[in-house]
């Protein structure tokens, strides 16, 4: 049977010798075909995983809500009513709203930030500890966050991002302990925020701003509201049902419709983690099925490779099969061949994609990486690209290889 086996090859070898063009175009298509079925749910599968991180940069699965103003009468009051929002509302959202998993009050300012001669403006923001998980602000290390001795006692301390410290203190220089004047009023830098990408933001990306406890930004520069509320659910299925109860318990405290929406608006960034995993849904399953036209394409011409080398061997068939070679036989031996081509020209198109990928995560091209990335051809691509092959393999072999099988021996003798 081994032999049987070696000599199949060694055939399929002498045949691949004689239509030399032949095979190279057939041999073309199907790597072409199976490096672009690899790069194109490689790269897919790595964008979608890259849009998703940039998405999360600011937050994942977070709402962000402020008070607008009412559009509806409630109790005799017209519309056309300012909704302030106050810090004790944190508390009282924490206890009437079951939903709530995370939540943080969010005072925003512009103040003027200096080091000696260097002065600078940024957005000062006001903040409790838990705003940390909230927006992903995590310290590099030797540094930390806000915690909540720094909210209980008022202290005077600061948390920078990376563009901040690097304006007063130098690019990657640790200014942890170093005092940072805002509106000449001393602070201490406790923290500085560690590298992130971030593509989405609603008062500047993260690494331009200072964070403070919000009650030192209210006792020092007396803010006595609130801008904006930072809430995630427990569940991110409950935030519609958490939206809800929130304008029912405000509307309870301040008085307005809990069905006017324009009171108190928001923001829920995780509709768009929905859309994103629909649309990468669709997105990757047509990447997929371009890739399977392409392989498609290359079978073809694996088909009419085959049909040609049938036409040439007839006589050779007729002999197997006048010394006793079963149909069965003749078919295994065309398939095999169809199969070798599909092989190494699987074989050879995975390592031109793997070739390819590699250039792609290159250090110099960091840039293309934020968007696309960083690819790797998984098990599970591997897997889908090696079952396309031998499906379209078996596609494009049968029937020529049926048609060897069946091929009448006396007829076939007289070719």
């Amino acid at each position: 049977m081994f032999k049987h086996a070696l000599s199949m090859i060694k055939q399929f070898a002498d045949d691949m010798r004689k239509q030399k063009l032949r095979c190279f175009l057939t041999m073309s298509g199907i790597v072409w075909g199976t490096m672009t079925v690899v790069l194109l749910m490689t790269i897919g599968e790595s964008f979608r995983i890259a849009s998703i991180k940039n998405m999360t940069g600011m937050g994942q699965n977070i709402v962000i809500m402020g008070g607008g103003r009412t559009s509806l009468p409630h109790n005799g009051i017209p519309p056309g009513r300012s909704i302030l929002f106050r810090e004790e509302m944190a508390d009282l959202l924490r206890t009437q709203v079951p939903e709530i998993g995370e939540l943080s009050p969010e005072n925003q300012r512009s103040f003027s930030l200096s080091v000696g001669a260097v002065r600078r403006s940024y957005n000062c923001v006001g903040v409790y500890p838990e705003y940390s998980f909230l927006r992903n602000l995590f310290a590099q290390k030797g540094g930390r966050f806000i915690d909540p001795l720094d909210i209980r006692n008022k202290r005077r301390v600061m948390y920078i991002g990376t563009r901040i410290r690097d304006t007063f203190f130098g690019a990657d220089s640790d200014p942890v302990g170093e005092t940072l004047m805002v509106q000449g009023i001393p602070f201490t830098v406790i923290g500085i925020m560690a590298t992130k990408v971030q593509s989405s933001d609603y008062m500047g990306r993260d690494d331009t701003i200072a964070f403070f406890p919000f009650t030192t930004l209210q006792d020092v520069f007396g803010m006595t509201t609130v801008q904006r509320f930072i809430i995630r659910a427990r569940n991110p299925e409950d935030t519609p049902r958490m939206m809800e109860n929130i304008y029912r318990v405000l509307g309870d405290k301040l008085g307005f419709d809990p069905d006017d929406h324009d009171a108190v608006w928001y923001w829920d960034t995780s509709e768009m983690m929905r859309f994103l995993f629909y649309f990468f849904i669709v997105f990757e399953g047509f990447l997929l099925v371009a890739g399977l036209f392409t392989l498609f394409v290359g079978g073809i011409g694996v088909a009419n490779i085959m049909y040609v080398a049938i036409r040439e061997r007839r006589r050779e068939i007729g002999v197997k099969a006048a010394l006793g070679a079963t149909p069965r036989l003749i078919l295994a031996q065309f398939m095999l061949e169809t199969f070798l081509i599909m092989f190494i020209g699987g074989c050879i198109g995975v390592g031109f994609a793997g070739g390819i990928v590699k250039l792609i995560n290159m250090p110099a091209l960091g840039q293309l990486q934020t968007v696309v990335g960083t690819p790797r051809i998984d098990l599970t691509i591997a897997l889908v690209t090696a079952g396309m092959l031998a499906l379209i393999g078996f596609a494009a072999g049968w029937s020529p290889a049926k048609a060897a099988a069946d091929m009448d021996p006396v007829r076939a003798l007289e070719f």
